[in-house]
């Protein structure tokens, strides 16, 4: 092998992106001569960019080595930079930790003044980003500093983008978005290297998703999945992407797609295993399993997100939902409020919250929630949030028999997520309008609604939607109509004649708690005694006359 040409051929493969070439002509080159460090970098950046993370590691580790035996220590730092990310996005903090502290040392006891500590500061602010996001700030504004003192564009970029989501979560979104835009235009210009664009476009379509700025994931997942496009070879972010992609195609009604989607991620996040990614993965898909009914599923993919780290709430509390196991959901989704002191993951979780609450009768809870989450809409000003907020409002005064007022809210729900094109959503908005409807009176109207959510219910596949549609819809008298399957078994045990002592010690609940059912069941059946509600439980068969 003519080694010089060889290296000619993958230096140039590598300035094309064409990464597989690039890869197998500095690793042949290697085979046959050792590589000199700043090919080393680059034979390391290939490896990353074909999806070696091994191959990667062990070049990058040989090029800081090579660094340090000819005195260059800020590239050496570099290197160490870059070692470090992958293990800290990985979960691997103690050897990411290792690869950064030694890195300030070497730059400390050489007393350099270079654009690497800003590098080196990076991770601090991220560390930071949720727990003090005010320190992240400041954090990142050092870093930004240093990029522009040095002219270095990767560092500014991260930098400026730092602090974007440092304002975020701080809450002031609409300075944070401003900055992530900002930064995103560099991006897409094509002015920064291919490991720090890849950082970039993850991180802000993550930061979209977190604010509920359903539009710009839309169109930052559709520019990520470009820029993956342009190089085929391409591997690290095409397992984030096509959760992102996943999810935005969810949004959209496009299931099946969505579906295959998060299949492909879990894969492709499997080897090497990214742990966070891959919970994030494992959560998407057993999202989906579980609005298509496939519970089983879902309760697989919910164990392995919470295996990788991920969090399993308020996803696994609507699942217990939908399978009738409302008490364990109730119990999940309360404690995972209690837990989330963040606004926005408070958001995610308070949109599940009012449904399941309201599944127990506990209308005064559903109310306090879906006002926090107003209140958090109205700060946001995110349309996917006011969505979500207006049919919790909606769902809440339906309970509280209000339907003139929960028309309203709905009304104003469906045409937003109608704007967002979200058809399951709307849906599940129009379901609870026709409700409403229905219970002024206009039954006529009520029943094209509800026919219009059946046909999304149906070409979605959302079996469980459709179940509690068709309930809902029947309208000739059922036994039992509105009641949760607790206050079913209360209003069983009551025309038993025990009290509600007897009846909180056989169903291990609170004396206070068996009054308040049987208060939601007097308000749902129009009953006004427990006599009242035996006789009905008897007229309707809900009590074994034989027991």
């Amino acid at each position: 092998m003519d080694v010089a040409a060889e290296l000619e051929r993958a230096r140039d493969a590598f300035a094309r992106q064409e990464w597989s070439h690039a890869y197998t002509g500095f690793a042949g080159a290697d085979d046959e001569q050792p590589l000199g460090p700043d090919d080393l970098v680059r034979l390391a950046t290939a490896a990353y960019l074909v999806g070696r993370d091994a191959e990667c590691a062990a070049a990058t580790e040989r090029a800081h080595q090579a660094y340090l035996g000819i005195g260059r220590t800020a590239s050496a730092v570099r290197c160490a930079f870059w070692l470090a990310v992958p293990l800290l996005l990985r979960g691997e903090t103690a050897r990411g930790g290792g690869w950064l502290a030694r890195a300030r040392r070497l730059l400390d006891e050489g007393g350099i003044d270079c654009v690497e500590r800003g590098y080196l500061l990076f991770p601090e602010g991220m560390r930071l980003l949720h727990r003090d996001p005010v320190a992240a700030r400041a954090t990142f504004d050092e870093v930004a500093a240093t990029g522009e003192r040095f002219g270095d564009p990767d560092l500014v970029a991260l930098a400026r983008h730092g602090q974007g989501r440092a304002l975020i979560a701080g809450g002031d979104t609409s300075a944070g978005v401003a900055l992530l835009d900002e930064t995103m235009v560099a991006v897409v210009s094509g002015e920064l290297s291919p490991l720090v664009t890849g950082m970039v476009y993850c991180s802000t379509i993550e930061a979209c998703q977190e604010i509920f700025d359903l539009r710009r994931a839309q169109e930052w997942t559709a520019a990520l999945s470009d820029w993956c496009a342009a190089q085929p070879d391409l591997v690290p972010y095409r397992g984030q992407c096509l959760v992102h992609r996943s999810q935005v195609l969810q949004t959209r009604g496009a299931w099946p797609d969505a579906l295959e989607e998060a299949r492909r991620a879990c894969e492709r996040l499997a080897e090497p295993p990214n742990r966070p990614a891959l919970g994030m993965a494992f959560y998407q898909q057993a999202e989906l399993d579980r609005v298509r009914g496939a519970f089983a599923g879902a309760e697989e993919g919910y164990r392995r997100a919470g295996e990788c780290g991920h969090r399993t709430q308020p996803g696994l509390a609507q699942l217990w939902l939908a399978q009738g196991r409302v008490d364990e959901a109730v119990a999940a989704i309360r404690g995972t409020a209690d837990e989330r002191r963040d606004r926005l993951g408070r958001a995610r979780v308070l949109t599940a919250y009012v449904e399941i609450v309201l599944a127990v009768g506990d209308v005064p809870g559903a109310r306090t929630a879906a006002e926090e989450l107003s209140r958090i809409a109205d700060d946001m000003d995110a349309p996917l949030l006011r969505a979500a907020s207006a049919h919790a409002r909606g769902a809440v005064l339906l309970a509280e028999e209000d339907a003139a007022a929960a028309l309203d809210a709905l009304l104003e729900a469906c045409r937003v997520w109608g704007e967002l094109e979200a058809p399951y959503d709307r849906a599940r908005s129009l379901v609870l309008l026709a409700l409403a409807r229905r219970r002024l009176g206009d039954t006529g109207t009520a029943r094209l609604e509800w026919d219009v959510a059946r046909q999304v219910f149906r070409t979605l596949g959302a079996a469980p939607d459709l179940a509690r549609l068709e309930a809902l819809a029947d309208e000739r008298p059922r036994a039992g109509a509105g009641l949760s399957p607790r206050e079913l078994e209360v209003l069983r045990l009551v025309a038993t004649g025990r009290t509600n002592h007897a009846i909180a010690e056989e169903l291990v609940l609170s004396e206070k708690t068996v009054a308040r059912h049987l208060s939601n069941i007097f308000a749902k059946l129009d009953l006004s005694s427990r006599s009242a509600a035996t006789a009905y439980a008897y007229e309707h068969d809900l009590v074994d006359r034989g027991g």
